[in-house]
């Protein structure tokens, strides 16, 4: 909003009564053609729906393409829990939040692109384009679409699990394992995970632990491989993570006794941030992903995705390259589609 404030006010609010008077001009089409023509001439050439790094990241590549462009993001990163980000060349060590807001500045020194604060909660397909409604029912016009929305994690039942997340409770080794290398880690997981991620994480500490919070479903192959290197497997159920401030203490079992640790790994259920893609048609992978091919096209023409709503690689740096990616390859169909 601070760049609608300071060098679009003018224009939002125009977009604010025109997205009302579509509105209404959708419910009354006979009765408001002069309107409707305005609003024609009030459209994007892309719309980005999130404006975390991803969606940035496409905004700044469109608007270097000289592109009109809408960023709608309602500002709730996945990563908003996490104090540091690392891995991420030039900003190892930097706040999220800090990495977002110089983002924001340099994604608003192009005039072309203007961002609004607000949550998309439908879009419909045009035949010349895609209409997104936001909650505030401001309404909005583009040629294309680009979903950076993200993901929600669905965390466990466990007291103090949410309180840690981002913080002793991890997602990335890459993100975070240097942290925390050499010190006594949990892995909160069962099966096929619990092993690869316990095969993972012994490059970063010899004092590991699996712990599946119930009976175990590891093979009697993958528990002799964990034997092995010294990983036991841990099937007590949980009662409570003991955290300070969300800095990891250790588990309370629901019997009374107490192991303690450093970090724990997990990677909790998600689901889509937004609906939305589901809802005009975009196919969703096995695993729950928005499917798209190597240009980030997703399954309907014109929508295109970025960021962790299409892979399981949640760094800040994966999310940049994606949408700087897709912000390229929108561009690219756009010239050869008027060329």
């Amino acid at each position: 909003m601070d760049k609608v404030a300071t060098r679009a006010t003018s224009r939002r609010k125009f977009l604010r009564q025109s997205g009302a008077l579509m509105a209404l001009s959708l419910q009354f089409p006979f009765n408001f053609p002069v309107l409707k023509m305005k609003i024609m001439k009030e459209r994007f050439d892309v719309i980005i729906v999130g404006g975390s790094y991803a969606g940035l990241a496409a905004g700044m590549a469109l608007g270097r393409a000289l592109r009109n462009v809408l960023i709608i993001d309602a500002g709730k990163p996945a990563n908003r829990f996490t104090p540091y980000s690392h891995n991420f060349i030039t900003q190892d060590g930097t706040p999220p939040a800090a990495i977002a807001s110089l983002a924001r500045q340099q994604v608003d020194q192009y005039d072309s692109v203007m961002r609004v604060s607000g949550l998309a909660v439908h879009a419909e397909k045009r035949p010349d384009g895609f209409l997104v409604q936001l909650d505030s029912l401001e309404t909005f016009q583009g040629s294309k679409l680009i979903f950076a929305t993200g993901v929600v994690d669905l965390f466990p039942n466990i007291p103090g699990f949410s309180d840690c997340w981002g913080k002793s409770v991890l997602h990335c080794p890459y993100c975070h394992g240097y942290e925390v290398r050499g010190v006594k880690t949990g892995i909160l997981g069962n099966g096929d995970f619990a092993f690869e991620f316990g095969t993972l994480i012994s490059n970063w500490t010899d004092d590991l632990a699996i712990f599946t919070n119930g009976v175990s479903t590891l093979t009697p192959g993958q528990i002799s491989a964990l034997r092995k290197h010294h990983i036991p497997v841990i099937e007590d159920p949980i009662k409570a993570l003991d955290h300070t401030q969300g800095s990891l203490k250790g588990i309370v079992f629901h019997d009374g006794r107490f192991i303690d640790l450093k970090a724990i790994y997990s990677r909790p259920a998600f689901a889509q941030h937004s609906d939305i893609p589901k809802e005009l048609g975009c196919e969703l992978t096995s695993e729950g992903y928005i499917q798209i091919d190597g240009s980030h096209r997703t399954s309907v023409p014109g929508v295109f995705a970025c960021g962790d709503n299409v892979t399981k690689l949640r760094t800040v740096a994966n999310a940049v390259s994606m949408g700087t990616t897709a912000g390229m390859m929108v561009n690219k169909e756009l010239i050869q589609e008027n060329f």
